[in-house]
């Protein structure tokens, strides 16, 4: 570990930094369309497939920026990656106040799908492996996501604010002037924190000098051969289309349970709350039971809360197990979050290779990025209504049921591992996170 973290004091600092940033670089990609979703669709003109394909836009990207931004996280400092990244995001945030159109937009996810990905992404796993150490590795990423989620709750809370001030809570119908007023305000309150927060970055997060990897250290290209590693990124894949279809949720309680844009709004910051509570307890709970067994029971749970919300539809008889459903599977996905990199040391990633290895686990785990939404998109224009919503959770349902098999058979072989594991041809024993 980086001996500028050995004080109590730095250490919160540097949490703290990582965790502001670490959710304040996607507020504009992912929070205004997933907290304001009906209003974006108005506002920019869009349809749930226009709003996936620029969705898509940037899912390419970012694959193709995360492994080569893995090997960036290798040889560079993080707090010089990480501020220039949520510089460059938060410059985007001027050009989505103009309201573009579906061209306009596809452009900008692009360009944000690099921003956050080659310059960001790596350094700040890697950052929050080193600060977790050997033995506390599920609590630094719940730490991470848990705050993550807490940042990402606070900041959509005051956007609503924003929001309604303009369009009352209430509100069914208002003139367009005064609908793109209001959105362009949440968007300008997100571009400022985004840049406040390459400002708590540079001044709470230590500077280090990540040298490339060491001359004893294998070579990056032995992690592509793993079959761990793989598990792990199919795992990812699975929670990260859980995560995803959150996006949909403000949407569903507005179309199928009949709220209002702004309610809808406000139910889906507020289930961000959640995220913190979820996120930290699956990390003590991974690093007593082990990562891959946390994961396979929140799949578990997550498959058991879509089956219902695939099969009622939004009678007021149902409105019980229809929210609870939905709060349960915001926490199982939060939780899922939280915990999913932490499997990292659980499968012995030498600490020299992290930011290789984080590479190869976001260019697969990540692909959601380029095909959940428009698939999303296309289920629910094709039947809308609750007929659409029901088939989405179907899916979901199928997703969760693969993660519980995919999370099973990764957990048995970290049980049978000894001494160096399917990873003794890597390394002969488990490196330290300092070398």
């Amino acid at each position: 570990m980086d001996h500028s973290l050995e004080s109590p004091r730095q250490r919160v600092l540097a949490m703290s930094a990582l965790v502001f940033a670490g959710e304040m670089v996607f507020g504009l990609p992912f929070h205004v369309p997933r907290y304001f979703r009906p209003s974006v669709l108005d506002t920019f003109g869009l349809t749930n497939a226009d709003l996936g394909d620029a969705f898509a836009v940037y899912g390419v990207t970012a694959m193709l920026a995360y492994y080569p931004g893995g090997a960036l996280a290798d040889r560079f400092g993080a707090r010089e990656l990480i501020c220039a990244s949520l510089l460059a995001t938060a410059l985007g945030g001027f050009y989505l106040a103009t309201l573009p159109g579906p061209s306009g937009l596809g452009v900008l996810y692009g360009y944000w799908g690099l921003t956050t990905i080659f310059l960001f992404w790596a350094a700040v796993i890697r950052a929050t492996r080193e600060w977790g150490g050997d033995l506390r590795q599920g609590r630094a990423f719940g730490f991470l996501d848990g705050g993550r989620g807490l940042a990402a709750a606070a900041s959509a809370s005051v956007a609503v604010v924003l929001f309604a001030r303009t369009r009352p809570i209430n509100a069914v119908a208002l003139d367009a002037v005064a609908r793109d007023q209001a959105m362009r305000e949440v968007i300008l309150f997100y571009t400022a924190v985004t840049f406040a927060a390459a400002g708590v970055v540079w001044a709470w997060l230590p500077g280090r000098n990540h040298a490339s990897a060491r001359m004893d250290a294998p070579r990056p290209d032995a992690v592509l051969h793993r079959p761990l590693v793989w598990l792990q990124a199919l795992i990812v894949v699975c929670a990260y289309c859980g995560y995803k279809g959150l996006d949909n949720y403000a949407l569903y309680v507005h179309e199928v349970v009949g709220m209002s844009d702004a309610e809808a709004a406000a139910f889906a910051a507020s289930c961000a709350y959640l995220r913190p509570v979820a996120a930290i307890a699956a990390g003590f709970g991974a690093d007593r039971i082990g990562a891959g067994r946390a994961i396979t029971a929140l799949f578990a749970l997550f498959a058991a809360c879509c089956v219902p919300l695939a099969i009622l539809d939004g009678a007021p008889p149902h409105m019980v197990v229809i929210f609870g459903n939905l709060i349960v599977s915001y926490a199982a996905v939060f939780a899922l979050r939280g915990v999913y990199f932490a499997l990292l040391e659980e499968i012995r990633v030498p600490a020299s290779m992290t930011g290789t290895a984080i590479g190869l686990v976001s260019v697969v785990g990540f692909t959601p990025d380029i095909f959940f939404a428009p698939i999303a998109g296309r289920i629910l224009d094709a039947s809308p209504g609750v007929a659409g919503h029901q088939h989405y959770f179907m899916l979901l349902a199928a997703i969760a049921v693969a993660g519980v098999v995919i999370a099973a058979v990764l957990a048995t072989l970290v049980a049978g591992m000894t001494g160096g594991g399917n990873f003794s041809t890597v390394c002969q024993e488990k490196p330290r996170l300092g070398e």
